[in-house]
């Protein structure tokens, strides 16, 4: 019994406390990252998670249901 108590303890713990972010404002902030860098003529696209492919993914929003992904062009 303790080792579940105790178990139910720590996954609560490992669970972040933070919402996750915005789809919209995590696409304005990797941008920016990408811009940062110096690259231009790239695309960012929403896409969901199961329409992913072989693109390349850069971050995920609505629970992982959303998937952004970077295109260079």
């Amino acid at each position: 019994m303790r080792h579940i108590l105790l178990g139910t303890v720590l996954a609560t713990m490992a669970t972040p406390a933070l919402p996750a972010k915005a789809c919209e404002e995590l696409g304005a902030e990797i941008s920016a990252k990408i811009e940062a860098k110096g690259i231009r003529g790239y695309s960012l696209r929403l896409v969901p998670a199961a329409q992913v492919g072989d693109q390349t993914v850069v971050g995920s929003c609505e629970s992982g249901a959303m998937k952004l992904v970077y295109r260079r062009q």
